[in-house]
């Protein structure tokens, strides 16, 4: 396969530190995302490196025994090393300050230390098999003092820094976990929930391990991702992995499932709020997407992989070595690996190879894979780096020059829309706030994060309908997939733009192709053009205006497309509209359309129904052969007749007299009036 079909890679700069043996042994930091390579218990050096490897940490330690367990606090401001189950030791990489180590005890009589957690640059967690011990570090007094203990049989432990949750099991199975969060010195123990475990028989003693449990942030939610295998006693097709949202406030509960359809052994990563499955015997990986639309049974929703399973890229190693060695071919690195270890959210650890990869999702080639342009771009619109693949979707989209990918076209214009609407709602939001007085510094007032998912006319113009427009396509198509991104606007009430950034104004856009590309008026077009040129104004303002006096003929040109794109009607009335000086306009369309009451509640609503002819008005109606829409609109000028003169009769120069014997003969002489109501 070629790089197009793998939408899974490995980052093309890894952290490289030195592999385990036996003399170097490799440690992982998931506060600070750090790699320790400790040779001889330290004596022979200490290297850290993060996530800008080009600055690593080195330093020696005295060898004081086998090192459990090795910590930076937050910004690497103190060291912790355990090398014992009952204390943890500490050192102090603060400037001018004491190199000394000093050591804290658990408190709890005859606990063991199964690890430790930094929450914070000074504050640090110690986690024993029989509970919770929070401690703030005081540096400059080389001690440490105790804030708060929780006692509870703990089997193992799981630490998510983004959520800053603490993840303890309990019982005798296990499944039963009990949450902490830590926040600005405070430890707050959040309500226990259960794991549900496949049913086993009675005889099978099974407990929860540590392997089959994740925490992560998804979509800005954190989440309990259970690895539930396949049970020969269960209906299921394989293992699935079951998703429990784990709230600030309130109880964890069951929210998803993803059905894997396979068995064996896997790892979960978390990648740009995807939750990816690596199956080791099949080597490939899968992708699921919460966000998208799955199968709801009342209580959880039931999700499929987004894509087809497929490996991660291939990735190539670099010969490490002297320079002649170095020159020498990349060797290829061996994929799914028995001695890989898996990290969240999204990072991958070979300590057999030396490498620390942070695990990436490829665009590109889901475009390909993902058919169902509406549901791509459901996905698409999640994704952080979205922009500029989604911009590729619309063009290859526009190429397409099918009438039956219209109704497609407008799904996505109305998914771009809809993100579009609910930024410029937010900033709107923010904005009012800042107007009635709000402090910036408020924590509750955030201006809005414009992401990537936002395509706005600008994006859209510059890179899509521009490029669109100077494309040999069949007229008809152009002009009704511009009108669709129009009415998709509109239907969003986003105001078309007066100028979209480097591009002319909307209306002139699709004007100018309308008259230039089917050679209607074509002098006008230059000769305005031209004048706009030459107009005191801006550049926004002169194509304003040259927009504004292309608007009459090109809305009547809209008309002729209304049998291949009906909203083509109620766009060119839109554009009309838009024209404080096109109302006979708007009027003369509506009465073409046999829209008789709409013309006359459009002229009644700018004050103009004194003056209008009724003779134009009853020709229409009676163009209808609708007899009662007939009577109305006569009753109407009646109405009109007793209010202004007095008389409800028309006279001689209104030239109504057909209309007065037709209204004879259907209703007769002595028809009442009756008030009309619009």
């Amino acid at each position: 396969m070629g790089e197009e079909d793998y939408y899974l890679e490995l980052c093309d700069r890894p952290v490289h530190f030195e592999k385990a043996n036996p003399v170097n042994c490799v440690f992982f930091d998931e506060a600070n995302k750090q790699v320790f390579a400790v040779r001889s218990g330290g004596a022979t050096g200490v290297v850290v490196k993060g996530p800008d490897d080009r600055n690593p940490i080195s330093f020696r330690m005295e060898d004081k025994g086998e090192v459990k367990c090795i910590k930076f606090s937050l910004e690497n401001k103190i060291l912790a090393v355990q090398r014992t189950s009952k204390t943890v030791d500490f050192s102090n990489f603060i400037p001018d300050s004491s190199q000394l180590e000093y050591t804290q005890e658990c408190k709890t009589k005859n606990a063991n230390i199964l690890g430790f957690c930094w929450t914070s640059s000074t504050e640090i967690v110690f986690i024993t098999d029989q509970g919770i011990e929070f401690y703030q570090v005081l540096p400059e007094k080389r001690n440490l003092k105790l804030l708060k203990s929780q006692n509870i049989n703990v089997n193992w432990y799981m630490y998510c820094p983004e959520g800053a949750v603490i993840l303890l099991s309990t019982t005798v199975l296990g499944n039963v976990l009990q949450p902490f969060y830590f926040r600005a010195g405070t430890m707050s123990k959040l309500p226990k929930f259960e794991i549900e475990l496949p049913s086993v028989p009675k005889s099978t003693k099974l407990n929860l391990s540590e392997r089959d449990i994740a925490m992560a942030t998804i979509y800005g939610q954190l989440y309990v991702l259970f690895l539930r295998h396949h049970s020969r006693t269960s209906s299921s097709t394989g293992a699935e992995v079951v998703l429990y949202h784990l709230p600030r406030e309130g109880a964890c509960k069951k929210m998803h499932i993803l059905k894997l359809n396979r068995t064996g052994k896997f790892a979960l990563n978390v990648v740009d709020n995807l939750v990816v499955v690596h199956h080791q015997d099949t080597e490939t990986s899968v992708i699921f997407d919460i966000k998208l639309r799955g199968e709801f049974d009342g209580t959880v929703t039931f999700h499929h992989p987004v894509l087809p399973a497929r490996s991660i890229q291939p990735y190539q190693i670099p010969m490490a070595g002297p320079a002649p060695v170095t020159s020498q071919s990349p060797v290829p690195c061996k994929l799914y690996s028995s001695s890989w270890i898996v990290f969240q959210p999204d990072i991958i650890i070979s300590a057999s190879q030396g490498y620390l990869w942070n695990l990436q999702v490829k665009l590109q080639p889901i475009v390909n894979l993902l058919p169902d342009k509406g549901r791509l771009m459901d996905f698409l619109l999640q994704r952080k780096e979205c922009k500029m693949v989604i911009l590729s979707v619309c063009s290859q989209m526009l190429s397409e020059s099918d009438r039956a990918t219209l109704p497609v076209i407008a799904t996505v214009f109305d998914k771009l829309n809809h993100e579009y609407k609910k930024y410029l709602d937010a900033e709107q939001s923010y904005t009012t706030a800042l107007e009635a007085g709000q402090s910036r510094s408020s924590p509750l007032l955030k201006r809005p994060v414009r992401t990537q998912a936002v395509i706005d006319q600008s994006d859209m113009y510059t890179h899509v309908l521009s490029v669109f427009t100077e494309k040999d396509m069949p007229h008809k198509f152009v002009i009704a997939v511009l009108m669709e991104y129009i009415r998709s606007l509109n239907q969003f009430q986003i105001t078309v733009q007066n100028s979209s950034g480097p591009g002319p104004p909307w209306p002139l856009l699709w004007c100018r192709w309308v008259i230039g590309k089917r050679a209607l008026l074509p002098s006008l077009s230059s000769a305005l053009l031209t004048r706009a040129r030459h107009q005191d104004a801006g550049p926004a303002q002169s194509l304003l205006y040259a927009a504004s006096v292309l608007a009459v003929p090109c809305s009547q040109r809209l008309q002729a497309f209304e049998s291949f794109y009906p909203p083509a009607h109620q766009l060119s009335l839109d554009m009309l509209k838009r024209l404080s000086t096109a109302n006979d306009e708007i009027v003369e369309v509506l009465l073409s359309k046999h829209q008789v009451l709409a013309a006359l509640r459009f002229i009644r609503g700018i004050g103009g129904h004194d003056n209008i002819s009724a003779r134009k008005f009853l020709d229409a109606a009676k163009q209808t052969e609708d007899n009662m829409l007939f009577y109305t609109i006569f009753r109407f000028f009646e109405q009109r007749n007793q209010r202004l003169r007095g008389n409800p009769n028309f006279t001689p120069g209104e030239h109504c007299e057909e209309h007065v014997a037709f209204f004879k003969q259907v209703f007769g002489d002595q028809a009442l009036m009756r008030p009309t109501t619009f």
